[in-house]
């Protein structure tokens, strides 16, 4: 109906203007040829926008998708750091603590400053199993990774601090070591 009524103005059009001697005349083939390709590009127009939209859509959906691989990145990360930590708990402190250089007031600084970290890093995978388990006050995926990345920066802290302390600890237990050596050499040549 549309295409006869834009066909009929079209044609009223092109015969107002023309001012000829005798009846018009008026090629049909050439309008039919106007008319189809106008409604071969509505088609092809209408199928742009429905591919866009579609593409607009799959492009939010691969956001989400990132957003969720940094989520779990950030979540594995956090898991090395604690597995570092307890690697460090079992065999660094544990021969810490039973060198004889260290007196028994410092094995108490020393458990209750690793228990510190050991305590933090538990509260640290409280607060991301809480994140990950609820909607967390309704926090958007991309708030929610940028959330857990600033706990890997803490976690990776904690790793550095607490390689920082086994460092300092064997340290001294090295100074104090090589100190016994020196005031239990034997002096007689």
């Amino acid at each position: 109906m549309k295409i006869k009524l834009l066909l009929s103005a079209i044609a009223l059009l092109l015969t107002h203007n023309m001012r000829s001697q005798g009846m018009p005349v008026y090629d049909n083939t050439n309008f039919v040829s106007l008319v189809k390709t106008l409604v071969e590009s509505a088609k092809q127009t209408s199928q742009l926008l429905k591919t866009a939209e579609f593409l607009k859509q799959q492009k939010e959906n691969l956001e989400k998708v990132n957003n969720v691989v940094r989520q779990m990145n950030a979540v594995r990360e956090i898991g090395r750091n604690n597995q570092r930590l307890i690697r460090v708990m079992q065999n660094d402190l544990r021969d810490i603590l039973n060198s004889p250089y260290i007196k028994p007031d410092e094995m108490t600084r020393i458990s209750d400053s690793f228990n510190a970290i050991v305590q933090n890093s538990l509260e640290t995978m409280d607060f991301i199993n809480q994140i990950l388990s609820s909607d967390y006050l309704k926090m958007s995926d991309a708030e929610r990774a940028g959330i857990l990345k600033q706990k890997e920066e803490e976690s990776k802290e904690m790793v550095s601090s607490i390689g920082i302390r086994t460092k300092r600890y064997k340290d001294i237990i090295s100074f104090r070591k090589m100190q016994d050596k020196i005031n239990n050499r034997d002096t007689k040549y």
